[in-house]
């Protein structure tokens, strides 16, 4: 029952994609390329940083663009708190439309969890395997890059491309799949929580460059700069390294298609808690899904950063 459950899921992920793919092509005014889709699954990965954690199969989507003259390079795509929605298959059909593989995970469907504040695991560390073990699976596959493979997330999923983008837990990434990620993009990943909370370290960034989007007014750092201020925090060389996009008067989730929603989550307001908003930006998200196809296209046509 639950194989046809995640499967059920990941068929409902895949369908808007195509869709998404013809947009892509009428904005650039470019000729899609044909991309083979695949429900797959693969097992977590160990880490030190997750703790004594059992191994679990998590499912996936994989895209892969067609006629590829060589290995593609790959993005694997982290949801947030809600689960699998709009904002991977948009991300993902513009990464296609460029030649490059995505991995879409599906972390609640793994656990059996409903996501939101109440339906996900305590700490963000708890899924930082899965990331691990896509990384390896994606190390596995002839038709792609294993030197040229980055990481895209939301919310959740951007916390945890802002931890994967920390020297210590690049290296246990690195360690546990063969594979060090060369660019992470973090969409609002909570930037006051970093070096505050503890466990939520990034003082010291890995060999690899990336980019945070966030919103002007989102309601989890109560500041429009505290992204800025993060980045700055960090040694001059990995600021070299960084980029933040502020998007004017978008809210958390603005990259999303769904109507706006308010809802209660104890990370909000710096920590707080209370009540918060989520709602698309239709100026954001298209600015967003620009610099994140720039993003990737660039990093992966650069030589990757030499080790720390």
């Amino acid at each position: 029952m639950y194989k046809k459950l995640a499967i059920s899921l990941l068929l409902g992920c895949a369908l808007p994609l195509a869709a998404a793919q013809a947009e892509v092509a009428s904005d650039a005014g470019e000729t899609v390329a044909s991309v083979s889709k695949r429900l797959v699954s693969f097992y977590s990965q160990p880490l030190p940083s997750a703790g004594k954690l059992k191994p679990i199969r998590v499912p996936a989507v994989l895209s892969m663009p067609a006629n590829q003259a060589g290995p593609a390079p790959a993005v694997v795509i982290l949801h947030g708190s809600a689960g699998m929605d709009s904002r991977g298959p948009l991300h993902a059909a513009d990464l296609n439309a460029r030649g490059i593989a995505t991995l879409e995970l599906d972390m609640w469907g793994a656990r059996r969890l409903a996501g939101g504040a109440q339906g996900r695991p305590p700490r963000v560390h708890d899924t930082l395997p899965d990331l691990a073990g896509a990384l390896s699976y994606l190390a596995n596959q002839p038709g792609v890059d294993s030197e040229r493979v980055g990481v895209l997330g939301f919310s959740w999923g951007g916390a945890q491309a802002m931890l994967a983008a920390s020297a210590s837990i690049d290296d246990e990434l690195q360690q546990a799949s063969g594979v060090r990620p060369v660019a992470l993009a973090a969409f609002y990943p909570v930037c006051w929580g970093y070096n505050r909370v503890p466990g939520y370290d990034l003082k010291h960034l890995a060999p690899a460059r990336l980019l945070v989007l966030v919103g002007e007014k989102d309601q989890y750092d109560d500041d429009p700069k505290a992204c800025t201020k993060l980045v700055a925090s960090l040694p001059a060389e990995d600021q070299a390294r960084a980029k933040v996009l502020v998007y004017p008067g978008a809210e958390h989730g603005f990259n999303g298609l769904e109507a706006a929603q308010e809802y209660k989550d104890p990370f909000l307001h710096r920590g707080q808690g209370g009540l918060g908003r989520s709602a698309p930006d239709p100026a954001a998200r298209e600015a967003s899904r620009k610099a994140v196809v720039a993003f990737f296209t660039d990093s992966f046509a650069t030589p990757t950063v030499s080790g720390r």
